[in-house]
């Protein structure tokens, strides 16, 4: 997380401006402006006309939506780059144009190294680029996509490692603090590389990816009038991978909010329950479908009765001031355990819940049961919950594995994705024997299974398979 305070009053007010804008001529054509590089512009594919992802997007939308293809081979957001797409032909009937919607797809020319020399100017010229958009008669909704994965090996070229650590950091800062919204589309292609035919461009089944999920984007069913921030006010806002955040105590305990930049109708939410910020892909693709994210710090209380007690008091503070009723929880590694037990005492309250490498059964972590071995956790463990010798601890049975029977009551989806070389949360003594338990009682489980892989990385590069579930999950209660 990229810690930046700024005030987001006038991007937000402009973003408001450009849906009345839009919503008051309902005849009208929405006019959308694809700014971008050749990715764009459609370079490599046999008819971009057809196959760019422009022109696949206008397909997609149909008559209702006039959508222009404004890219321009080489490009770059930089000023002082090799070619700035400030000096072109397109960028000036972009803005002639007027348009309701623009779409920045620039940055992985930057990325070069005769231009990432010059990276420290992206931020300022990113903002000068959303500013001149939003400074038209149309005042229109601009969007920010984060440049697609590269697999050249070439580092003085289009390089992935650059987009990573050095552009797409400084293009979430931009739409942080113009307050505009963003897009990453850099896991989209990740596991795609047939679809790259030379390491950098889409095929038209590449680009057909791109439309759609920008089609789903702009299709989403969306609340714009609601603003968790104006009821319960941050204290302290920060950037969130380009998103608000607002970090405040509770009963002197930290917690946050992310707010996304247009909340989803009925202002749906995740629960992280532990390790802010590790590995958020699914976050941050759930906060660009209008998702809420939240963290309330239990540490290190392992879902005992206090921190059950401690989340009902956040819980309720978030559903009163407009927050769905149910929740998505999300739990990696011991996260599992806080997600599982809150589960358990109020099935009522939850929508889904997602585990990664999950603990399931204290006597596995922070105990161990296959190799003895104390870890320095094991005593907080005991103090947690009144456990007086190691006896007793060996005895205890308020782990999830413990619960099943109350979490598959309380009628809701899961799903486990796990390394199946875990050494540190072994599957066999944790997912494996909780999946059994789960189907003997015809409760609704999915593993994903990673193999090879360790207790780390959690996740998955390309959040996708994780946030379909979660969706499909949502759906149920909209």
């Amino acid at each position: 997380m990229i810690a930046r305070v700024c005030i987001l009053t006038t991007g937000i007010l402009l973003m408001l401006l450009s849906v009345s804008f839009v919503g008051a001529q309902p005849n009208r054509k929405i006019s959308i402006a694809c700014i971008g590089a050749s990715i764009t512009y459609g370079a490599g594919l046999a008819d971009r006309e057809t196959q760019s992802y422009p022109a696949q997007l206008q397909n997609l939308l149909g008559d209702r939506y006039s959508v222009t293809n404004y890219g321009v081979n080489s490009t770059t957001l930089l000023r002082q780059g090799d070619y700035p797409y400030w000096s072109t032909k397109a960028y000036a009937s972009a803005l002639a144009s007027n348009p309701d919607i623009v779409f920045i797809d620039l940055g992985g020319n930057d990325s070069k190294l005769v231009n990432r020399v010059h990276a420290g100017a992206l931020e300022q010229d990113g903002r000068d680029l959303v500013q001149s958009f939003r400074a038209l008669p149309s005042h229109p909704r601009v969007v920010l996509l984060l440049p697609i994965v590269s697999f050249v090996a070439d580092t003085t070229a289009i390089w992935d490692a650059a987009i990573v650590k050095t552009i797409i950091p400084h293009l979430r800062n931009v739409a942080f603090d113009a307050g505009c919204e963003v897009l990453d589309m850099h896991p989209l292609l990740l596991t795609q590389s047939a679809h790259m035919p030379d390491k950098i461009h889409p095929d038209e089944v590449g680009a057909a990816l791109m439309a759609k999920r920008l089609h789903a984007f702009l299709t989403q069913d969306n609340d714009d009038r609601f603003d968790i921030f104006k009821t319960l006010k941050p204290e302290h806002l920060q950037s969130f991978y380009g998103y608000a955040c607002s970090e405040f105590a509770m009963e002197g305990h930290p917690c946050k909010i992310v707010q996304p930049k247009r909340a989803a109708k009925h202002h749906p939410w995740i629960w992280r329950a532990r390790f802010w910020g590790h590995e958020p892909q699914t976050d941050i693709a759930l906060l660009e479908r209008g998702f809420h994210v939240v963290y309330c710090d239990v540490a290190e209380l392992f879902g005992n009765a206090e921190a059950v007690r401690r989340w009902n008091v956040f819980y309720d503070r978030l559903t009163k001031n407009g927050l769905y009723p149910k929740a998505v929880l999300e739990g990696m590694s011991r996260g599992a355990v806080y997600c599982y037990n809150w589960a358990a005492a109020n099935p009522e309250k939850v929508i889904f819940v997602y585990v990664d490498n999950p603990v399931l059964d204290l006597k596995s972590w922070p105990g161990s049961q296959r190799t003895k071995t104390e870890r320095p956790e094991w005593e907080i463990f005991k103090k947690d919950f009144g456990l007086v010798s190691d006896e007793a601890a060996l005895a205890f049975q308020g782990s999830p594995i413990d619960k099943v029977s109350l979490i598959v009551n309380g009628h809701y989806p899961l799903l486990h994705v796990c390394g199946d070389a875990d050494r540190d949360v072994p599957m066999i003594e944790n997912t494996i024997p909780f999946e059994q338990k789960v189907k003997a009682l015809h409760g609704d489980i999915t593993v994903i299974h990673k193999p090879g892989f360790a207790h780390h990385p959690h996740s998955l590069p390309d959040p996708t398979p994780i946030v379909y579930f979660v969706m499909a999950a949502w759906q149920a209660y909209r």
